[in-house]
């Protein structure tokens, strides 16, 4: 009898620590659910914050700083020079480089890759209305290519929107530093066509209305507005999601707006296509047939303005070229590299 009760008694200690190991386990994977949906509606800019930091983590995008004279660049880098080309990357207005994580995904792993922060964005220092002009930009981009020394072999250059016309003014004043660039929906043009933005812009201009900005939203329904504006693909996002993209821009607005006006002035705001013609590295231009902000006719302009110019349309697709479409902008990319070097070694052979 005295074993019988033993034995119970041991078999419902067995089921009450089996109990227990059920409840620690559900309680550690509750913890992490619970983060989440706290993060979700509570403090929806930080669970952005962190996407952004898991993705850097998981593509193994390492945050450095660099200093020129007491300046401070921000910038992502993976890998290190090789055979390949390194290759910058220049984020467009208001963005900030993790904005090139999605490209990053698709891109080879041995290729060395640099996302810099332009000027006054995330951790850039933030200084004057002269360092967010179109020329100031690319005084500091140049600074920074020279303090992490990435000019020590020519490299590749992209910039999308504003950080477009940055490159192609880039390319035109310092072609020995590059062995090619590409340009997505570049700012900086005379564009045959207005687009939807440009037309708001101009409305806005006779009214006076330095608030009404459609890149620089300070409410979820503007920031819903933004994104619909910019992408063609409509993306189903979660009001919280909109208001934590919301948070994060506040605190940045009255900086957007002067940088913004210094986008749109005159000395910056053709100042791609009063460079254009000096243009004399291997040039790729891809841009979104539906673009709404940036017409997509400005492809043709920079076509007939550069000899040799590659360009590529892609269909159903916005402004956020790269966040947009990826995979077919890493692949675009990798390939004009390819062509650009295999072209390159042609020549010396012959030679």
């Amino acid at each position: 009898m005295y074993s019988t009760f033993l034995k119970s008694a041991l078999i419902l200690r067995m089921d009450f620590e089996m109990v227990n190991i059920f409840v620690i386990a559900g309680g550690t994977l509750a913890i992490p659910i619970l983060a989440f949906i706290a993060s979700f509606y509570l403090w929806p800019a930080a669970l952005i914050q962190v996407y952004h930091w898991y993705w850097r983590r998981r593509l193994r995008m390492q945050v450095d700083y660099a200093e020129y004279e007491g300046y401070r660049f921000c910038y992502s880098h993976r890998g290190s020079p090789g055979a390949r080309p390194s290759v910058l990357m220049l984020h467009g207005f208001s963005a900030h480089k993790d904005m090139w994580l999605a490209v990053v995904k698709f891109l080879p792993k041995n290729v060395h890759l640099v996302c810099v922060d332009m000027p006054g964005h995330e951790g850039t220092s933030r200084t004057s209305a002269v360092d967010y002009s179109i020329e100031g930009q690319v005084r500091r981009i140049n600074q920074f290519v020279k303090r992490i020394r990435l000019n020590r072999k020519p490299f590749h250059l992209i910039g999308t929107s504003m950080g477009g016309n940055v490159a192609g003014v880039y390319a035109a004043r310092h072609p020995s530093d590059l062995c090619g660039v590409t340009l997505i929906c570049p700012a900086g043009l005379q564009y045959p066509t207005e687009s939807t933005f440009v037309q708001r812009l101009r409305e806005l201009e006779k009214t006076q209305d330095a608030d009404g900005i459609p890149l620089i939203p300070s409410t979820p329904d503007e920031m819903e507005q933004m994104l619909k504006l910019c992408s063609y693909v409509r993306f189903k996002i979660p009001r919280q999601i909109l208001q934590g993209l919301v948070e994060v821009r506040i605190p940045n607005n009255d900086f957007y707006r002067e940088c913004f006006m210094e986008l749109v002035g005159e000395k910056s705001r053709h100042s791609l296509h009063e460079n254009m013609h000096l243009i004399t590295v291997p040039l790729q231009v891809i841009w979104g047939e539906n673009d709404q902000v940036l017409d997509v006719s400005g492809a043709s302009v920079l076509a007939e303005a550069v000899p040799g110019c590659q360009v590529h349309l892609l269909d159903n697709c916005g402004h956020t070229v790269v966040m947009e479409r990826p995979r077919k902008s890493a692949q675009l990319i990798m390939d004009f590299i390819v062509a650009q070097q295999n072209a390159s070694n042609s020549t010396k052979k012959l030679s």
